[in-house]
């Protein structure tokens, strides 16, 4: 268990620093932005898990591998961007991946750490959902996962699998690689299809201005209707 949760940790680390790195890129950060970027990208939510969790110091600081694979994939898309930018919207793909992977990690170790299922499931999720939000906020945007996107819900979804898996004694391997699909597959296809939860609609969205300008047609109509319907009777 110890080596799978290595494996998905250091994989997760390179996705989310990859999505991170090529965030960067695209912003035209320098090379030190693209690397700090790529860290926090990769090592937020894992360092916030181990906290969470009482496993410190957090692996991200103690173990050099996380530093290594977050530098390398800062790296890789710094000087080779062309090819990260050859996959269509490569900083949400490898988001998909980083957030999967991070996920069922997340809830793996906190279960191993002896934390109650539904709690082990909600750090997990926020293992996912963390290297993105500190992605986000050092660039000033909004919170992928406060967008219509599935996002949360998506890790959310991979880490229940873990946990109803490990209640029914599954083999450990296997709920983990069927919950980091699922997941991946609610964040991909959402991103593939156009998927998305209901949008708020202020007064200047794009419905209420569509309603408002058929509303003042539907006047005119009424009333240019009216005012030949008056010189009608007005000539006989």
């Amino acid at each position: 268990m110890e080596t799978l949760l290595l494996v998905l940790d250091l994989l997760g680390t390179f996705v989310f620093a990859l999505s991170g790195a090529a965030a960067g890129v695209r912003h035209r950060l320098d090379l030190f932005g693209v690397m700090v970027l790529s860290f926090a990208a990769a090592n937020t939510g894992g360092i916030t898990r181990d906290l969470l969790i009482g496993a410190v110091p957090p692996a991200a600081i103690s173990d050099w591998r996380y530093l290594a694979v977050s530098l390398l994939a800062g790296i890789v898309t710094f000087w080779r961007p062309s090819v990260i930018a050859q996959l269509r919207s490569p900083v949400l793909i490898f988001d998909a991946a980083g957030l999967a992977l991070f996920a069922v990690a997340g809830t793996q170790k906190a279960l191993a750490f002896g934390l109650h299922p539904v709690m082990a499931a909600l750090l997990g999720m926020l293992t996912g959902i963390g290297g993105g939000m500190a992605r986000d906020v050092l660039l000033a945007e909004i919170l992928t996962v406060l967008r219509a996107d599935l996002y949360a819900l998506a890790a959310l979804a991979g880490a229940a699998v873990v946990v109803i898996g490990a209640a029914l004694r599954l083999p450990a391997t296997a709920v983990t690689i069927a919950g980091a699909v699922l997941c991946f597959g609610l964040r991909f296809m959402p991103i593939r299809r156009g998927w998305h939860l209901p949008l708020a609609e202020g007064p200047d969205s794009p419905r209420r201005l569509t309603s408002h300008r058929e509303a003042i047609k539907r006047s005119f109509h009424r009333r240019g209707r009216d005012i030949l319907q008056s010189q009608w009777k007005a000539s006989y």
